[in-house]
């Protein structure tokens, strides 16, 4: 697959990231991890996101990364593409991505840097070698200590033709726009922000009506109904799911940092396709927690 297709590919459908599974001790579990995708493969998404960070990038380290990359491409070949993450230091986000590369990913996601802060012109630096290091397609991730320019995006567009996407999870309308016009069609635009079906509806109207669905992962019927109201301006559909589910669901995985990844696996656990535990930083919704889960996936019937 050349950048070109992967950003064709972006430019339609509902994207997700799968959880990467671990066992009662941690440990990563190839073969929950090659069912979880072989369950969600079906539903329709346009791509899948291997260890991005809904799959726990940040709490991986270099030698399962590979594993977990090979499975999931091995898993669905044939079926839908995979895009792997890849982030933290430049010179391990350039590790990540030559291997997935080698696995056969179609293409990555980067994640934003470790920690530190840095000026545009680092940014521009640590993109552009990623993008250099490998011949697939790269889609840079502007989140958190990454906030890329309009003015440095466009730098980076004409110093890496494989630099074929940009992914929003800051959530500055501005800025998004002010990209958007910038840059037109040279990139393929995806919503990123947690829990983005809040936010699907203005980004459509800002040119980006691509997005990745967290949900998808316990949800997946609801995920990709609430995307297609999105697609054809069903503001009836969308008001139902937001009032019934989706701010409700808000509510919960608020009430604590980290949730947005935690809430996602124990999703998963009460539609009976759990994931195990999250890894430390991160924690584990309480039972209460749990139980008020529950009750708003009861609301949406089968999945």
């Amino acid at each position: 697959m050349t950048p070109q297709d992967l950003k064709s590919i972006m430019s339609h459908g509902l994207l997700s990231f799968p959880l990467t599974d671990f066992d009662a001790q941690g440990n990563f579990n190839a073969k929950a991890y090659a069912e979880r995708l072989e369950w969600l493969a079906p539903y329709g998404a346009s791509a899948l996101f291997a260890a991005g960070g809904t799959g726990e990038f940040f709490s991986l380290d270099g030698d399962e990364y590979p594993a977990i990359i090979k499975t999931a491409v091995d898993t669905c070949r044939g079926k839908v593409p995979i895009i792997a993450g890849a982030g933290g230091s430049t010179r391990f986000a350039i590790q990540c991505a030559q291997e997935a590369e080698r696995a056969g990913a179609h293409g990555i996601l980067l994640l934003p840097h470790y920690l530190t802060e840095a000026s545009q012109e680092g940014l521009i630096a640590h993109v552009e070698a990623v993008c250099k290091s490998v011949k697939f397609g790269v889609i840079v991730y502007n989140r958190n200590v990454c906030k890329l320019t309009p003015a440095s995006l466009a730098i980076l567009a004409d110093r890496c033709p494989n630099l074929i996407g940009f992914k929003d999870g800051v959530g500055d309308i501005e800025t998004m726009m002010s990209i958007y016009l910038k840059m037109g069609d040279r990139f393929a635009y995806l919503g990123g922000l947690p829990t983005a079906e809040v936010y699907a509806a203005a980004y459509k109207a800002l040119g980006t009506p691509v997005y990745s669905s967290a949900v998808f992962n316990f949800i997946p019927k609801t995920a990709m109904e609430f995307y297609h109201a999105v697609a054809s301006d069903d503001h009836a559909t969308q008001h139902r799911l937001l009032k019934n589910f989706f701010m409700p669901y808000l509510d919960i995985r608020n009430k604590c940092p980290g949730y947005a990844v935690s809430i996602v696996k124990a999703g998963a656990t009460l539609v009976g396709h759990s994931a195990g535990p999250v890894r430390p930083p991160l924690t584990d919704l309480k039972s209460d927690e749990m139980d008020q889960l529950a009750a708003l996936i009861k609301t949406l019937g089968p999945q």
